[in-house]
């Protein structure tokens, strides 16, 4: 080493090696970071349980439900 002077890090700004408090971007960046960890993690264990019980999360009710005067099943004779 020359002179015993630590060999600044591209990652640090000079001015900042005594100083160890972040900036404001950086705590802004951290903060946007841990809430798409948090997003990450709720994606997570949603895809989780829909793989475990896919049928809970599929509504009740079918398509022929909607048909207003209709007999399931005798669609055919609405087209006509």
């Amino acid at each position: 080493m020359e002179g015993g002077q630590p060999i600044p890090s591209p990652l640090v700004p000079p001015g900042n090696l005594s100083d160890s408090s972040m900036s404001l971007e950086q705590k802004t960046t951290f903060v946007f970071v841990i809430l798409l960890f948090i997003f990450l993690g709720i994606l997570i264990v949603r895809c989780f349980r829909i793989l475990l019980d896919p049928y809970r999360s599929m509504p009740t009710s079918t398509w022929a439900d909607g048909l207003e005067g209709l007999e399931k099943g005798q669609f055919d004779h609405a087209l006509a």
